[in-house]
């Protein structure tokens, strides 16, 4: 089939195969371009696995390290007529790839909040890794269905306290508006942080831990994000923000868990990207555009794959104690929340407007990583042509 872009909002109804696989490709070239990562991870589980900064977890552990990998995420398969969702495509290129490369790597379609998709990723490691030494937590999800209660949670992007009331812009058409975002209620905070928060990190690594599949010296991180004061009110310190904290606080109770067997609970707070989480953040897409202009110009702009192979090199993986924050995170958003960054993009924020965007902001840069993450407008394709959307993953556990 000839498959084009639709898209509602800050989703795109369909991927390209074709797009998604040399996006794999090229962070995977990416990685082979840097040296290998010395003492790096040799089993790995990425929960989240498919898109944004899980997949650049498993694809700088598999290519950078030569680990085993197991993947965990919840996408949709493809049918006649029907493309997959972009997660999908992006699974099995990774895999194509892996496995070319004579490497391990398998993956479990399903819920990950659910106890049989725990139950199920315990059983594989079990069976054909013994023990992993990395577990990446990288899961974005709107909904979560508690596993114990049953409770449906829903999350919700909005300010605590006060309405807020800022610039953002609509990524499509380039038109700056003014948008106020009502503040959330006591019940929709407590929703965001039982999706968002860290308790299905902690029942992750408490199931791992009791069925013994944690090795000795066993490393966890978990994704967060931080941003600038012009954001703050709609995200650090909105309902994302306390789900965050949450988040954060959990990893010293992983930490204190896993002292026996030498192991600790990371958070590692990341930079500014677009993805399908952050485009649907009102204010956000509008500060991307603008941090994007300025890094750009400075030389110094990052998309996951040189986030997380920084992090891994530098961070992570070094003969030296990781550095942290004075809450215990590590800070690969540094080059972001330069002083001289910020007070740039801030500059750019006050003459932000729907004539002055094109030429002070870099929407162009948005519009194509946004593109991108569906297999949509990647240099090496041609599109326009018939492609076939039955793709499978060769790793796939049933």
């Amino acid at each position: 089939m000839i498959i084009e872009p639709r898209i509602r909002g800050f989703i795109c109804l369909t991927s390209h195969p074709q797009g998604c696989e040399q996006n794999v490709i090229n962070q995977i070239n990416y990685i082979k371009s840097k040296k290998a990562i010395d003492g790096g991870p040799v089993k790995v589980l990425v929960i989240g696995a498919s898109t944004g900064f899980g997949l650049a977890s498993r694809i700088t552990s598999a290519f950078g390290s030569d680990a085993s990998t197991v993947g965990v995420y919840f996408e949709k398969p493809p049918a006649p007529g029907k493309p997959a969702s972009a997660g999908w495509y992006n699974t099995a290129a990774f895999e194509k790839q892996a496995h070319e490369a004579g490497l391990y790597a398998k993956s479990i379609n399903g819920d990950a909040f659910s106890d049989e998709i725990k139950e199920k990723t315990i059983a594989l490691i079990k069976k054909d890794l013994g023990q992993v030494d990395l577990v990446i937590y990288s899961l974005a999800s709107p909904r979560r269905n508690h596993p114990k209660t049953g409770v449906a949670h829903n999350s919700v992007i909005k300010p605590i306290g006060e309405v807020f009331t800022n610039k953002t812009v609509d990524f499509h058409t380039g038109v700056v508006s003014e948008i106020s975002i009502n503040p959330a209620t006591d019940e929709e905070i407590a929703n965001t942080v039982e999706v968002m928060g860290g308790e299905d990190w902690g029942m992750w690594i408490d199931e791992m831990k009791a069925a013994n599949i944690l090795a000795n010296g066993v490393v966890t991180v978990a994704y967060s994000y931080i941003g600038p004061a012009l954001t703050e009110k709609v995200y650090r310190k909105g309902t994302i923000g306390r789900a965050k904290d949450h988040l954060e606080a959990t990893a010293f109770e992983i930490s204190d868990k896993l002292k026996d067997i030498d192991g600790k609970a990371l958070i590692s707070v990341n930079k500014a990207l677009v993805t399908q989480a952050s485009s649907a953040i009102p204010v956000i897409p509008l500060y991307i555009s603008l941090l994007y202009k300025v890094m750009k110009e400075e030389g110094i702009h990052e998309g996951c794959i040189e986030q997380i192979q920084r992090l891994f090199e530098q961070r992570l993986y070094t003969d030296t104690t990781i550095p942290v924050d004075e809450k215990g995170r590590i800070r690969i958003d540094d080059l972001e929340m330069r002083p001289d960054v910020q007070a740039k993009v801030q500059a750019l924020w006050a003459e932000a407007d729907t004539d002055s965007l094109a030429s002070i902001g870099d929407l162009a840069g948005y519009r194509s990583d946004f593109m991108n993450l569906f297999g949509f407008e990647v240099p090496e394709v041609t599109y326009g042509t018939d492609v076939n959307e039955m793709v499978e993953v060769s790793g796939l556990v049933s």
